[in-house]
């Protein structure tokens, strides 16, 4: 692993990645979108991490973007499919992940902030989609129609300017708000809750929320019913009622 980006396996099966970039405003510059890559498929290939959790260093950016100085030393026009790692698209993962905003998430950082399941940030965070400040595109941005309403996207888009981590909260871009240097902390907190879950039903969840947005309603309730046969069947869909009965704690095989 690059020391670009930071990886922490917890022994409570959380996963931390951490942009380490601090100096570069942890902008997306080729050692850290190569360190993003590995660490990503360590998280998905390790079987005992049951969610991500992909942060910045320091407190003043989660992310800034793309690396423009790079940009222009190489002339890029459209940037190839694969060049950034986002979660469920360019990346291939099955776990959940959460986005832990502790500062500024622009362009780029909001594109990784927004790719993440869930999204925790920190007050003193700011998000902000600007590329048409600087005559790029977000095509990656499409996906935002299904998180917040569509005159609000329109206005982020088409002026650029920045919204404080509150106004994402409202508009629910962003599931929780802390104070400033907690957003690590306050995403343990909610990947802890995930973990609370039988595993296969948490998968089969989030799958659910997945497929809803991309199909219509008779669609969808088939392909859910789909999504969470294994659980239905597993063992552990015994043990949730059988623990609930006895007043203790559900023992989660995964099986």
């Amino acid at each position: 692993m690059t020391d670009a980006v930071l990886y922490d396996a917890r022994e409570d099966g959380i996963a931390i990645l951490t942009i380490n970039r601090p100096e570069q405003r942890n902008c997306l510059s080729r050692d850290v979108r190569e360190g993003l890559r590995e660490a990503w498929a360590r998280f998905e290939a390790d079987d005992a991490m049951r969610i991500a959790i992909l942060t910045g260093s320091g407190d003043k950016a989660f992310c800034a973007g793309g690396d423009l100085k790079e940009m222009v030393e190489t002339g890029m026009k459209v940037p190839p499919r694969d060049m950034f790692p986002l979660p469920y698209d360019s990346i291939e993962l099955s776990k959940p992940t959460i986005a832990a905003v502790n500062g500024h998430a622009m362009a780029g950082g909001w594109m990784i902030a927004q790719a993440c399941d869930l999204c925790v940030a920190s007050t003193n965070a700011k998000f902000a989609i600007t590329e048409v400040k600087v005559g790029r595109g977000s095509p990656w941005a499409a996906p935002l129609i299904h998180m917040i309403p569509q005159r609000i996207f329109m206005e982020i888009v088409l002026t650029g300017k920045p919204i404080t981590a509150e106004r994402a909260y409202e508009i629910g871009l962003v599931n929780r708000l802390t104070e400033p240097g907690g957003a690590l902390d306050a995403a343990i907190e909610l990947a802890r809750e995930v973990l609370e879950g039988a595993p296969l039903s948490v998968k089969a969840a989030r799958e659910t929320v997945m497929l809803s947005t991309e199909m219509g309603r008779g669609a969808a309730l088939q392909a859910a019913r789909a999504a969470h046969e294994l659980a239905y069947n597993s063992d552990d869909a015994q043990e949730g009622p059988r623990a609930f009965a006895e007043k203790r704690k559900p023992a989660w095989k995964g099986y």
